[in-house]
């Protein structure tokens, strides 16, 4: 990653980045209203005290836009983390399991995955089940591991052709060995590559379950339901549908330009090798 944060792309997604991170885990500390408390009128423009107006129900804009980071960011990694041990230990076994009917069979099975609409699965899951942080991290990792596990498991087959992989094999290593000690750790930079789209996925998916209401609920603050709740002001005070968008936006904005920055720099250093 520091290789990437050389080019102009890397720089500015840092910084960019670092403003979203600072907004959400510091904010919460520095929030001048309580999320909850009405501060003046409903759907107000600026007010003394609140310099972004107010909500639909007379709430701080700035205080809630400074409490729902949290909420968006820790789904989303948590998401990813859970996406990507699903699709490492699927897809790396697929590629280097001895019985092709059992990689047919896994590899099917992600297919089918993958040719289901995201929010549809989503919502019919959370429908079934109900709504919660857990049920979220949960749908949104099913929505993203099919694809990570595809890539991953043509990634382990590229490596698997190599001698030191075909030596690990005919020694006897066992398979979670094999995966850890050989395939692993040459296959993290597309990895990480991989990552930021599967991060910005799980953003997209985690705002629009909130932007829908079937995600977090009133009155917590969340950038997505906070672009849902206040529509009805958008003529009375577009701050409180603008702030919330803004801070999504830089936020795939940031995760895009590192995700670039740093694919960019994989494909030179390996089309120099």
């Amino acid at each position: 990653m520091p290789a990437a944060l050389r080019t102009r792309r890397g720089v500015l997604g840092i910084i960019v980045l670092a403003f979203v991170l600072a907004v959400a885990f510091v904010g919460p500390f520095v929030a001048p209203h309580p999320i909850d408390v009405p501060v003046g009128p409903p759907g107000s423009g600026p007010i003394p005290g609140a310099p972004l107006g107010t909500d639909f129900l007379g709430r701080d804009v700035l205080s809630r836009v400074l409490h729902g980071g949290v909420s968006v960011l820790t789904v989303a990694a948590v998401s990813v983390l859970l996406t990507y041990a699903l699709a490492l230990s699927i897809g790396m076994f697929a590629a280097l399991t001895r019985r092709r009917w059992l990689d047919t069979l896994l590899m099917a099975t992600v297919e089918v995955l993958i040719v289901l609409p995201p929010l549809l699965l989503l919502l019919v899951l959370i429908s079934g089940v109900g709504t919660s942080t857990a049920v979220m991290v949960i749908g949104v990792a099913l929505v993203l591991f099919p694809g990570a596990a595809r890539i991953i498991r043509a990634a382990t087959l590229e490596v698997g052709t190599t001698g030191y992989i075909e030596s690990a094999i005919s020694r006897g290593e066992r398979m979670p060995a094999l995966m850890r000690r050989e395939v692993l750790p040459n296959i993290t930079p597309m990895v990480l590559a991989d990552g930021g789209v599967r991060f910005l996925g799980a953003i997209f998916l985690v705002a629009s379950l909130n932007f829908l209401g079937v995600g977090s609920q009133p009155p917590s603050a969340d950038w997505g339901l906070m672009i849902s709740e206040n529509r009805q002001i958008l003529q009375t005070n577009p701050l409180a549908l603008l702030a919330p968008a803004t801070m999504l936006a830089l936020l795939t904005i940031s995760v895009n330009l590192l995700a670039d920055s740093y694919a960019h720099t994989l494909g030179r250093s390996g089309a120099g090798r």
